[in-house]
């Protein structure tokens, strides 16, 4: 699952350590998974699918006063409730994944799917809140299939910034989906407006995109991608970030004919999205330094959005 490191412009924890979270959210998964298939194929829910990182023992007693607290359902995942969130501190809010074992489901791939599910719930409360502070998520980003898409599809190692908000020049940029890989970053925009629609390239502001038998205008995607990109090579050249940086337009329910593309851009429509899909997510490289310094770099300039939590605020 990718994670999600800037959406628009929310409060994201990977500000705060971008060393830490990371390797903590995949090391947070694979030992909730492990717990909750153990408990599946047992068919007995485990006494906690808590996973508490760096505890002490005071605080595991008081966790373990506070379990009392849970309702424990055997049919979904679920989320932290708010009573005892407000019995945790600082440190517990930010580093615990809750889940309960979801027994109703038939099949592995079935509870693979519920735990994404949640696991992405998760990944968007990271993407906008720290211990301290907040900010308001639009709701269309829990029913974001292209969200969801980009998280649950691609492996723990790449990164994502969802339609971010850069700060340059002290005006507010939004971009449209930057990928950062172990070994590259991709510049994605995306046509996808209607279902089977062929989009018809020109070196013009706009291009034509035809659905059956009707015909209309649409912004020429070439001007936000390029844009895309030479805002990460100035931000990549500052901070000396050596990676490559490649640029698609992506049309994954339509097909895209644009003879005089140039040689940098790749199309990736219904017919060539799938194998670079594929090859993409089989990268087998770990999580490497150039390209944490490149996503820290790319963080420097995200404009963030957020108010302080009432409680800490009272603190």
């Amino acid at each position: 699952m990718a994670q999600l490191l800037k959406l628009q412009d929310y409060v994201s924890r990977y500000e705060t350590d971008l060393s830490r979270y990371p390797s903590q959210f995949i090391r947070l998964k694979k030992q909730q998974w492990l717990k909750i298939k153990q408990a599946w194929e047992t068919g007995v829910p485990s006494q906690s699918n808590s996973v508490e990182i760096d505890s002490v023992p005071e605080e595991e007693k008081r966790f373990r006063s506070l379990k009392k607290l849970f309702k424990r359902k055997t049919n979904a995942i679920e989320i932290p409730i708010e009573a005892y969130e407000e019995n945790k501190t600082p440190q517990d809010k930010e580093e615990d994944f809750e889940f309960s074992t979801p027994l109703h489901v038939q099949t592995e791939t079935e509870l693979k799917q519920s735990f994404l599910d949640h696991l992405l719930l998760f990944q968007l409360k990271w993407a906008s809140s720290t211990v301290m502070e907040k900010s308001f998520v639009d709701r269309r980003f829990y029913i974001d299939e292209r969200l969801k898409h980009f998280l649950q599809r691609f492996p723990d190692n790449y990164f994502l910034f969802y339609e971010p908000i850069f700060l340059l020049k002290k005006a507010p940029v939004e971009l449209d989906v930057l990928l950062l890989t172990p070994t590259e970053i991709w510049c994605l925009t995306f046509i996808e407006q209607s279902n089977q629609a062929a989009y018809l390239g020109e070196n013009q502001h706009f291009w034509k995109m035809k659905v059956r038998d009707k015909e209309k205008k649409v912004l020429n995607p070439v001007m936000a991608v390029n844009r895309m990109e030479k805002i990460v090579k100035q931000i990549f050249q500052l901070y000396e970030v050596a990676l490559p940086i490649r640029k698609a337009i992506v049309s994954r329910n339509g097909f895209i004919d644009y003879p005089d593309v140039a040689g940098d851009i790749a199309i990736l429509d219904q017919r060539t999205y799938g194998e670079w899909f594929e090859r993409a997510r089989k990268t087998p490289s770990p999580i490497k330094m150039m390209q944490i310094r490149a996503a820290k770099s790319l963080l420097e300039y995200g404009q963030t959005t957020s108010f302080q939590r009432p409680n800490w605020e009272s603190e």
